[in-house]
């Protein structure tokens, strides 16, 4: 039982330090698997840990809402931040409790809206056809694919070293990652808390759900930057405005649309954000040199 939502949160980090939540090791999310190794022409036995990925099943009010294939780690921030990326929920006190259930094929992460939220979602259930693995879907489908986000109206400027900072930040924390080599990451950087929270999955998704419930829960009033190890989609943006967050920055490359969403939405997108720089794409002026 994870219990009901805390209205109290721990204080983040200062500005120039990860939080030590951050450098705990990625207990229970791992296994190590033997394996014969090919390098240059020979072979060595060893192991190799990898991440462990279970179905996690969304249950709102006794129903089920997705089903997910994720790492079974920051449950709660999960579900959190999944009903409020879909709307299911506006604040985290919306959520009156949640309860994690392990069967033998998964988790279940129960959890309870207030009457005017679940009346909301038994609506909403009967415009559509019925959950998938990637969330509501249905004869909505495509609406919902390209939903237009809410324009972000909080403000923000950064310069160029505090978004190669933010991304160094963002690997050091990745501790699953670590071990494995193989999960996403999604962080939260500001001038004001530093790198507030990071969340790992291996679904770049589920990472920035679990981002989103855990800055909910955290109450981080200041506007602030997600930083992403992955591509950015379409999604990712979406994702990012329901956060709030006026500044997004990824590793890897946008789609068309990410970019077109992006605009829409006034998020500075940067992408591509390596050692040696980054391209922004929307809201240049976010972004400055000194």
């Amino acid at each position: 039982m994870l219990g009901p939502m805390n209205s109290r949160s721990p204080a983040p980090a200062g500005p120039s330090e990860v939080s030590t939540e951050l450098q705990a090791g990625p207990a229970g999310t791992t296994e190590a698997f033997p394996r014969v190794a090919w390098r240059g022409g020979d072979h060595m036995p060893g192991f190799r840990t990898l991440p462990d990925e279970i179905p996690i099943a969304l249950v709102h009010d006794a129903v089920t809402t997705a089903v997910m294939m994720a790492t079974p780690a920051d449950l709660e921030d999960f579900a959190l931040g999944f009903s409020l990326n879909e709307g299911l929920v506006d604040r985290p006190e919306q959520i009156q409790s949640i309860e994690m259930v392990r069967g033998d094929l998964g988790i279940e992460l129960r959890m309870w809206l207030p009457p005017e939220k679940s009346a909301a979602l038994t609506a909403r259930r009967r415009r559509l056809a019925g959950p998938t693995g990637s969330g509501l879907c249905g004869i909505d489908s495509l609406a919902e694919a390209v939903r237009p986000p809410r324009p972000v109206a909080a403000q923000l400027q950064i310069t160029v070293d505090q978004v190669q900072t933010a991304m160094r930040l963002l690997a050091e924390a990745q501790a699953l990652n670590k071990a494995t080599r193989a999960v996403h990451a999604a962080g939260f950087w500001s001038p004001h808390y530093g790198m507030a929270a990071v969340r790992e999955d291996v679904g770049r998704h589920n990472a920035l759900d679990k981002l989103a419930g855990a800055v909910a829960r955290r109450r981080l009033r200041r506007p602030g930057v997600v930083v992403l190890t992955s591509r950015v989609s379409v999604e990712m943006v979406q994702k990012t405005a329901a956060m709030g967050a006026p500044i997004l920055v990824a590793a890897s490359v946008p789609t068309a649309l990410a970019v077109r969403t992006a605009e829409a939405a006034d998020i500075t997108l940067a992408a591509l954000a390596r050692g040696d720089g980054f391209e922004v794409f929307t809201r240049q002026d976010r972004i400055v040199s000194l």
